[in-house]
């Protein structure tokens, strides 16, 4: 198989990839947050929850339209460029795909129309209800796509007839333990992606006194949202590194640049790895912490890289069984790093809702704007750690990266596509920033209330402005 072929493979994919799930964050969790505004306001006839709600509806529908169009190219992609792939484990990871797309998005798409369309033309109720099934479908959507990824993470439920996997029990597929780690991970990363969006975006009009009824209800409901959200995330997350330990050694020993079996084990505050001899040039570790996170006492084994090299060796022939050390170590240090600094500033920032200073004695609210973009860091480089942690399997212990390529496509045909996508992408990247950043700035008029009369909810300060 064409080496080069499969490197430019897996950079499409990893490229069209990284961009939808720029996208995808944030539609799981402005949908909710949208949902919660809209019900205040059915809740409380107050109209500048309405006006919120349309505010940042807008912002989600552009959001969502895009993140449809950047992950159709997905799918054919494994027609196209993984066709092996498709051969050997099309059986299992089709089905949850399929249902992604004739339950979640349909849920979506249908009722999200309605929510569009149906203002003053639906009984308020009914509208209402439009909006949490978009949020539920978002949730579904994501349920069904990572009971598909999972499946790669950790196999279960199939058996193995002429050369390919066949699924024998539905119902392993969606228990799988991992994919009851992950889901509940992304979810909560979703919602803390609109926590930090919103609060962002807040802030920004916050600091120039406009519509103060509608951004400073919004900051508060976000920081809220966003203190449960983190903690959840983190929470899970730990949950998460315990099950990697058992369920994929290689990838928690990539991660901490743990190259000898350790009991206890060690942290790495800071390592610099030469991944050619296998060995550290420069670290710093915390005796015993490692198996603290582990195994939440202060002793127990985590596995090295060269005793898991071996022992792959033993079962699956010569090779290369681990990932990229310096990429997994770091990818996994950005994503924790940026989850510690959302959780400071998200608890500074409901310290100081509670004590009514939004506003004016807020002093660091200028930092929330610029704040917004640490989610998309952590999803990013935890998505990373995801997919390059469990190299070189495509399908844990099954199925190889480089078996699962497509035979007839060269490297050429796929460096034109990668530069053609990357280039679309991009342009599909500056469209979403634009129009988010234009509708952003657009500081939302007065909306009426449910008797038909306009809400003066303003302060009097905000009136004299």
């Amino acid at each position: 198989m064409d080496e080069l072929m499969i490197s430019l493979s897996r950079w499409q994919f990893g490229v069209t990839t990284v961009y939808h799930f720029f996208f995808v964050p944030l539609t799981i969790g402005l949908s909710v947050l949208v949902a919660i505004m809209e019900t205040l306001y059915v809740r409380t006839r107050q109209a500048h929850y309405r006006t919120m709600a349309k505010f940042w509806g807008k912002l989600f529908v552009i959001n969502f339209t895009l993140g449809v169009v950047t992950g159709i190219v997905l799918e054919f992609q494994f027609g196209m460029n993984w066709s092996e792939y498709a051969r050997f484990v099309g059986d299992i990871f089709g089905a949850p795909l399929a249902i992604e797309a004739l339950l979640a998005f349909f849920l979506e798409s249908v009722f999200l129309g309605l929510w569009i369309f149906g203002w003053d033309r639906l009984p308020r109720g009914l509208h209402l209800l439009s909006i949490w099934l978009v949020a539920l479908g978002s949730s579904i959507s994501a349920f069904w796509i990572l009971a598909a990824n999972s499946f790669m993470q950790h196999p279960v439920g199939f058996v193995e007839e002429g050369g390919r996997l066949v699924m024998q029990r539905f119902s392993d597929l969606i228990t799988n333990p991992y994919l009851w780690g992950q889901f509940p991970h992304t979810i909560f990363s979703g919602f803390t992606t609109a926590a930090f969006f919103v609060m962002g975006i807040s802030a920004y009009h916050l600091i120039r006194k406009s519509r103060i009824d509608v951004f400073r209800p919004s900051f508060s409901i976000a920081a809220v949202f966003g203190v449960i959200s983190v903690a959840m995330v983190i929470l899970i997350g730990h949950n998460q590194a315990q099950r990697m330990v058992r369920l994929q050694p290689m990838k928690m020993a990539a991660a901490e640049a743990l190259w000898e079996t350790e009991n206890p084990a060690s942290f790495s505050l800071i390592s610099i790895v030469d991944e050619e001899n296998q060995r550290d040039v420069f670290s710093i570790r915390i005796p015993r912490l490692l198996s603290v996170m582990a195994y939440n006492r202060l002793e127990g084994e985590v596995r090295g890289i060269r005793d898991l090299q071996q022992e792959a060796e033993e079962l699956h022939g010569p090779g290369r069984y681990y990932p990229s050390v310096t990429v997994s170590y770091w990818t996994f240090r950005i994503m924790v790093g940026s989850g510690m600094a959302m959780l400071a500033l998200v608890l500074y920032a409901l310290y100081r809702v509670m004590r009514g200073h939004l506003p004016d004695k807020f002093t660091l609210l200028k930092y929330f704007t610029p704040a917004l973009l640490l989610p998309y860091l952590a999803n990013t480089s935890g998505w990373i750690l995801t997919e390059f942690g469990r190299q070189p399997w495509v399908v844990y212990g099954y199925l190889k990266t480089v078996d699962a390529a497509s035979p007839a496509v060269s490297a050429p045909m796929v460096a034109v596509s990668l530069a053609v996508f990357t280039l679309i992408y991009g342009l599909l990247m500056g469209v979403d920033v634009y129009l988010l950043a234009k509708y952003t700035k657009i500081v939302p008029a007065p909306e009426k209330g449910l008797n038909g009369k306009e809400k003066k909810t303003e302060s009097l300060e905000m009136q004299l402005m």
